[in-house]
């Protein structure tokens, strides 16, 4: 309580230097922000009437890996020849295979986002993803030996209480939403809400627990490799070029593992990767990659999850407008509880660089 009355006193005094140490580092967590808004919508977008898909998902993440691995090889081929990427890339070989932790985890993350969208309406998929906010707060202390501080970990726990407030109703009755509906929207409504109401205890609920476990680990091992010795002095387009070879073979592995391997050579099945619904979600889980590895390089972890947070408010803002999901009161009072914790963290935030490093910046892709 006392960390609480302290924060409120003292709201004004914002470390926006230590939160975004470059020119850059806020034009990155605003695209990042975007980015991942965008690909709940998209992915809800492309669903048939049914919540399935009439594309392979498996396919269309492989695609995405694909996409990722041109456009990397395009921006390091911009200022390098062809001779010096396979020069680089045979120096720093064994950081590939180091790769293969993360991209294995991306592939499960990637591929179970499909199978918990078509289960969870947008705003409840990432309000359950905040289970991973303490979770990576606990690997960013064991992995890098920092540890947070009593008010850092006081605004973690208030950001999870805000999210989880989010779904909870208010009284034993149904939340009433902030405005109404109409009749031509209702039915959209309904089946949005009938998404997002799967048992706690459930095999889908399994399912996020295993995604956001992916994600934690991910994203605090990913940047323990571009953040060591061996990955600084790598460049980060060859890094991503390591990522995004890997989780291609991770992605046939998964293919040839659920016997969907023919799927490849399908040509109904590829050009239906290029409808427009589908090719968008390609094209945006894409460039989610590319902005990643900038985040976690030019800021961290537990920034990440407060950016994830954010999300929750402008999809649950956009679904209302696209969808009709309703804003209930409770989202509200999750809004409120989440912009505390950020005004909280943003007082006290962990340490991005170290001090040889705050020379460098990083230009955006």
């Amino acid at each position: 309580m006392m960390e609480l009355t302290k924060s409120l006193k003292c709201c004004g005094k914002l470390h926006f230097s230590e939160l975004f140490p470059s020119k850059w580092s806020g034009f990155i967590f605003v695209a990042y922000m975007t980015l991942f808004v965008n690909q709940g919508l998209l992915v809800t977008a492309s669903q048939d009437s049914n919540n399935g898909y009439l594309y392979n998902t498996i396919e269309a993440v492989l695609a995405t890996e694909v996409v990722k691995l041109i456009v990397s090889i395009m921006l390091y081929t911009k200022d390098h020849s062809i001779l010096s990427l396979v020069a680089d890339a045979r120096m720093h070989s064994k950081v590939m295979y180091h790769y293969f932790v993360p991209a294995f985890l991306y592939c499960l993350y990637n591929n179970l986002a499909f199978v918990n969208l078509s289960v969870y309406d947008p705003p409840s998929y990432y309000l359950l993803l905040q289970l991973r906010v303490v979770i990576t707060g606990i690997l960013f202390q064991i992995l890098f030996k920092k540890h947070l501080s009593g008010r850092q970990w006081v605004s973690l726990v208030l950001l999870t209480a805000g999210c989880m407030i989010k779904q909870l109703p208010l009284s034993d009755n149904t939340p009433q939403p902030l405005s109404q509906l109409t009749t031509d929207n209702a039915d959209v409504v309904i089946k949005a809400v009938d998404k997002g109401t799967a048992p706690l205890l459930s095999f889908h609920m399994l399912l996020i627990i295993v995604q956001v476990v992916c994600s934690c680990l991910a994203g605090v091992y990913n940047e323990l490799l571009l953040k060591s010795s061996d990955g600084e002095a790598c460049n980060i387009y060859i890094q991503n070029i390591f990522m995004y070879v890997d989780s291609i073979v991770c992605n046939v592995v998964l293919l040839a593992w659920q016997g969907q391997l023919p799927v490849l050579w399908d040509s109904e099945a590829f050009f239906s990767l290029f409808q427009a619904k589908v090719f968008l979600v390609i094209l945006n889980n894409a460039a989610i990659g590319i902005v990643t590895s900038f985040f976690l390089r030019s800021l961290n972890s537990i920034l990440k999850t407060f950016a994830s947070a954010l999300e929750l408010v402008f999809t649950a803002i956009l679904t209302r407008i696209l969808f009709g999901i309703p804003i209930y009161l409770n989202t509200v009072f999750a809004i409120m509880i989440v912009s505390l914790a950020v005004i909280m963290y943003s007082q006290n935030p962990v340490s991005n660089l170290r001090p040889k490093d705050k020379s460098k910046e990083i230009c955006p892709v």
